[in-house]
């Protein structure tokens, strides 16, 4: 034994059955790390398929959760598709992002990679980190009190300033948009911009951004000024035949001569539009302007970090059912991952005029040119409003005249009376000037209840022509009349009283008694 291990036959033998070994340790090795990264590949691409399933499964939930039915209104019809309007936002304009904004306005996670400090600005007062809370409106909000909004801690507000006509291509205002710039000023919240836009070419573009220029030159425009475009896929649309990329170098051409006009621009769209290119080229349009998404139904609880989206978004539109002191209709609420060290100073200026709110912002009236006068007695008021914001400036008598120049639907008459624009119920007035006064007639009593309008009874199926609001009381302008439910086309209900002088209906509807414009209802036969 010994000499068969001592010997150097022995040694050799022994050197080689070590060889052997090792090299089969290396092959087993060399094995063992081809299965680990087989393994390693193949669970990979298992997580990304899963992961990708997610992804489309939450775009697919987004899709479902933002498609939120159109709200009818008994007011002028918006050219606009509806706007994109839980509770108000609450926070300091002190509090900063989690993550660095000016890196990521999102989480880090998950967002782009872009340094929004090198976007397209204009600020002369400083942008700074902070996270800021803010509300979007137009005439649709009704005449806002600015008072009670500043004191929500709302920081800014972007306005609506105007429109371009989706039928006729006029560039028209928003006719509360001075009263909301000039109110918003005043009340110490920092005002933006926005306008919706129906151009068809680069000039047509460049043609809103100039006339926002002018228009809003003698207010202070601290937050950016917003290009909105929506429902470019109706058939209806000017856009309707527009590329995506037709439809986003538009859209840069507005931007671009925001931009040039000294204001900070801002792109705005849904979170579904934006989201790979869908329908803007919004990875192109990230890279240089800040980006202002739509995107509701989403877990707020951390807002102050952003929402879980992948693309750059600098404010976020998080709601479109904000309940704000001061604003009697649901609002758009916002969070700007961004705000200024001061307030901008007015390009112009110059003077400019007091600005009035416009009454007849939430009702449409018909143009007419007519005399009338009482059939008994009528109250002649500032808006057409039984409730506590309107006041009697006249009385009209049977006898006496007044010029009528517009007739609502809603049941109320614009007329002239001593050179003053009023309102009157219409019912009470009539154009037979040479009518008996009645005595049976009774001015509405005032106890601004919206619930003394006189029905007469009925019993018929109705639907809605369309879609219909269903109210808790038969007005529009009430601030008590709220929006309980919902009628659209197919749907029924009962209608057990109407009143055909101011034009409302009361109607049974899943256990409720509500009120709605009758002009909306057609009978099923």
């Amino acid at each position: 034994m010994r000499d068969s291990f001592g010997s150097a036959g022995g040694r050799k033998k022994r050197r080689g059955n070590r060889l052997r070994k090792e090299d089969l340790i290396k092959i087993y090795i060399g094995i063992g790390a081809v299965l680990l990264l087989a393994i390693g590949i193949l669970v990979g691409s298992l997580l990304s398929k899963g992961s990708k399933k997610d992804e489309e499964e939450e775009l697919d939930i987004a899709e479902i959760e933002e498609s939120v039915p159109e709200e009818e209104v008994a007011v002028e019809a918006t050219t606009e598709a509806t706007e994109v309007e839980e509770a108000a936002a609450e926070g300091s304009s002190e509090e900063a992002v989690a993550s660095d904004p000016q890196t990521a306005a999102v989480p880090k996670e998950t967002g782009a990679n872009i340094n929004i400090k090198e976007l397209v600005g204009a600020s002369n007062v400083g942008e700074n980190s902070n996270v800021t809370y803010g509300i979007d409106v137009s005439k649709f909000q009704g005449t806002i009190d600015w008072a009670q909004v500043a004191g929500t801690g709302i920081d800014f507000a972007m306005i609506r300033v105007g429109y371009r006509d989706s039928a006729s291509g006029e560039i028209k205002p928003d006719t509360n948009a001075k009263f909301n710039m000039q109110e918003a000023e005043k009340n110490g919240i920092k005002v933006g911009a926005y306008f919706f836009s129906t151009a068809v070419t680069k000039d047509e573009a460049v043609e809103e951004a100039n006339w926002v220029k002018d228009y809003i030159s003698k207010y202070s425009i601290t937050y950016p000024v917003g290009y909105n475009c929506e429902g470019f896929e109706k058939e209806t649309s000017r856009q309707f035949n527009l590329t995506k990329e037709d439809r986003s170098s538009i859209a840069i051409a507005f931007l671009d001569q925001i931009a040039k006009s000294g204001y900070t621009p801002i792109f705005y769209a849904s979170k579904n539009e934006l989201a790979d290119d869908a329908k803007w080229t919004t990875s192109q349009i990230e890279k240089s302007y800040k980006v202002w998404m739509a995107w509701y139904n989403q877990d707020t609880s951390n807002i102050a970090k952003g929402p879980a989206y992948s693309g750059q978004c600098a404010m976020w539109q998080y709601t479109n059912q904000g309940d704000v002191a001061g604003i009697s209709k649901k609002v758009d609420v916002d969070v700007a991952y961004f705000g200024y060290n001061g307030t901008e100073t007015a390009k112009d200026t110059s003077e400019r005029e007091v600005a009035s709110a416009d009454v007849e912002a939430l009702m449409k009236f018909d143009e007419v040119d007519e005399t009338v006068t009482a059939k008994s007695s009528t109250n002649l008021r500032d808006r057409p409003s039984q409730g506590a914001d309107s006041k009697v400036v006249e009385t009209l008598q049977n006898g006496q005249t007044a010029q009528r120049t517009g007739v609502s639907s809603s049941g109320w008459s614009r007329v002239v009376y001593n050179g003053k624009p009023l309102y009157a119920v219409s019912s009470f007035l009539t154009t037979d000037l040479s009518a008996p006064k009645q005595q049976t007639a009774a001015q509405p009593a005032e106890d601004n209840s919206g619930l003394k309008t006189k029905f007469t009874a009925c019993n018929e199926t109705v639907t809605a022509k369309d879609v219909v609001n269903l109210r808790t009381k038969p007005s529009v302008t009430d601030a008590d009349s709220t929006v309980a439910a919902s009628l659209k086309a197919g749907e029924t209900a009962t209608r057990v009283g109407i009143n055909n002088d101011v034009g409302w209906s009361k109607v049974e509807y899943n256990g409720q008694t509500l009120y709605c414009v009758s002009s909306y209802l057609k009978v099923v036969e």
